[in-house]
């Protein structure tokens, strides 16, 4: 199946969204959505719920780094639809700091995605019922898929040749 323009994938959400839409595109026949942050529980919910899109499983959530980019971060969600077997990736994009709208209450399955976007990015979601470290202790500094985190980590009882922590 070749996706156009005029595929349910993104006529339906354009249609709907138009404004929240940033930027669409093609490739290798999966669409991607750029969207609004404020917009991604609405078009997540309307995804999941269109009777013809039925977006059912949300089978990955990751973040990027792009660091000394503004925004800092991109959070990446990866649709599928079971019953119609078509995919959609949505991007939002946010700063370092600034809150992600959760959507546990969408997929109960984005839950350990997020946490794990939050354990290794720092990126947080707002509404997450259990927002803490998956992978790291809770005591750990930093966060280490960031670019701008050191290569060999920071220096410890651990780990004596990591680098100092900046005291800022």
């Amino acid at each position: 199946m070749t996706i156009g323009p005029d595929s349910i994938l993104i006529k339906n959400i354009k249609e709907k969204f138009g404004q929240s839409i940033l930027d669409t595109s093609i490739f290798r026949d999966e669409v991607t959505h750029l969207i609004r942050k404020e917009s991604l529980l609405e078009v997540c919910k309307f995804l999941k719920d269109n009777s013809e899109l039925q977006f059912n499983f949300l089978s990955d959530i990751a973040g990027i780094d792009y660091f000394p980019q503004n925004p800092r971060f991109e959070v990446v969600y990866h649709l599928y639809s079971i019953s119609r077997k078509h995919r959609v990736r949505l991007k939002i994009k946010t700063e370092d700091g600034e809150a992600v709208p959760s959507v546990t209450t969408v997929w109960s399955g984005a839950d350990w995605a997020e946490r794990e976007a939050y354990d290794m990015f720092g990126i947080i979601f707002e509404g997450h019922p259990n927002l803490k470290r998956i992978y790291m202790p809770d005591a750990w500094d930093g966060f280490p898929l960031r670019k701008d985190y050191p290569l060999k980590g920071y220096k410890d009882r651990y780990n004596p040749f990591g680098e100092e922590k900046d005291k800022r």
